[in-house]
């Protein structure tokens, strides 16, 4: 993926940039006899430092300002969740991850110094945690591609060109709806849900083999983690993180608050990821604590907010992921599935036309994740690769210090 341009901000830099800065410049000159507070490299660094924080505030901006209260696009927006919503998320990310890189490469003859080198430790051992993450989605999107399939054969069946649908058609529709339902359920959901949904589909053996096969579905794809491995568990290590202290700021010359401003953004990013994605033991109770006086802090957490809020929703407790694309397919496929057992046959063109109407939709769901899932995933493995190479810059540069 090519690096991206973007522009400078036109916003007036952030508060807490400069009151910080600020204040390692005071103590610094009491300390180091050699300070020079003027000096044009120092100039250089602080305004560095102003306008990372300050970009990383207009990108969260933007990405919530583009949301309604309700989760729906205002003007020249992306819905919240939507595909295009969460590739403009990892955008965001990368731009901050080539920003944060190069602040590290400016400033690597400072990272042999206590405590720039924990700080800096510290965050390179939430980034390998985060690699894990980057796997685990990939592994979803793979999981939507599995979905892919039962829906082409339902759209066949129910395709049959200018003959009428016939019973052997709904039939074969039926048991890739069936199919289809049994992938889309979370695994801790699978067996109970689907079993509810069952009851009217036929004899009990049959449910009883749908219920079985539904539990074990989840896991039946080959996975790059391993089977305990847990998102929910993971996360909570990323986001094992605190604000950089007003020594801790001093000591590192500012550096700190780039570090615990990239950290929260790595957090925020997986956590939406996760979210989004289906993911093995995904959980989304991570708690995030951010201080008031960092400004990219509210558009973040609002974005938490509101994907908490959507997670809570009545159709949305038992979903897989919370990706609106699969959100449209499930109430599609469930609008499809309801009235097929009461069918009489022949049809009338009544019911063929509300079958192929339905599958129409289903079929217009299906493409914009054909256009939009290559391109996530690519996304997905560029923020690998982004991450990967950054780490192995900055140890180089420990190393080097040592």
């Amino acid at each position: 993926m090519p690096a991206m341009d973007y522009q400078g901000s036109s916003v007036p830099f952030a508060s807490v940039g400069r009151s910080i800065l600020s204040l390692r410049r005071e103590q610094g000159h009491s300390v180091d006899g050699h300070h020079d507070p003027g000096s044009s490299q120092e100039q250089e660094q602080e305004q560095e430092l102003d306008f990372f924080q300050q970009h990383v505030t207009d990108l969260f901006m933007n990405l919530s300002s583009a949301i309604t209260a309700d989760g729906v696009a205002s003007s020249g927006g992306e819905e919240l969740l939507c595909l295009p919503w969460v590739r403009r998320l990892l955008d965001t990310f990368l731009i901050c991850q080539e920003e944060f890189r190069a602040i590290l490469v400016n400033n690597y003859w400072l990272f042999s110094r206590p405590p720039l080198d924990r700080l800096i430790s510290e965050f390179y051992e939430r980034s390998v945690k985060a690699l894990d993450v980057c796997n685990a989605i990939r592994d979803g999107i793979e999981q939507i591609r599995q979905w892919k399939r039962h829906i082409e054969i339902i759209l066949v069946a129910l395709d049959p060109g200018d003959k009428p649908i016939t019973q052997g058609q709904i039939r074969r529709a039926k048991k890739a709806l069936m199919d289809l339902a049994a992938a889309m359920l979370d695994e801790k959901e699978s067996t109970s849900v689907l079993a509810q949904r069952n009851r009217s589909f036929g004899r009990g053996s049959q449910s009883s083999r749908k219920d079985h096969r539904a539990g074990g579905y989840f896991r039946s794809l080959s996975w790059s983690v391993s089977r305990s491995w847990s998102a929910a568990r993971q996360l909570q290590t990323i986001g094992n993180i605190y604000a950089p202290r007003g020594h801790e700021v001093v000591a590192t010359s500012g550096l700190a608050i780039p570090i615990f401003t990239m950290s929260s953004v790595l957090h925020f990013v997986m956590w939406a990821l996760v979210a989004a994605i289906p993911c093995q033991d995904r959980g989304l109770q991570t708690h995030f604590s951010i201080p008031r006086n960092f400004s990219w802090g509210n558009p973040i957490l609002s974005l938490h907010d509101r994907i908490v809020e959507e997670s809570k929703k009545r159709e949305r407790r038992n979903s897989i992921a919370l990706l609106k694309e699969i959100h449209d397919i499930e109430k599609c496929a469930r609008h499809l599935l309801e009235p097929i057992d009461s069918l009489q046959f022949p049809l009338t063109k009544e019911n063929e036309e509300e079958l192929r109407q339905g599958a129409q939709k289903l079929a217009n769901f299906c493409d914009a994740i054909d256009r939009e899932l290559d391109p996530l995933e690519r996304q997905v493995r560029e923020v690998f690769h982004r991450i990967v190479r950054s780490r192995t810059e900055g140890l180089d540069c420990l190393n080097k210090q040592e």
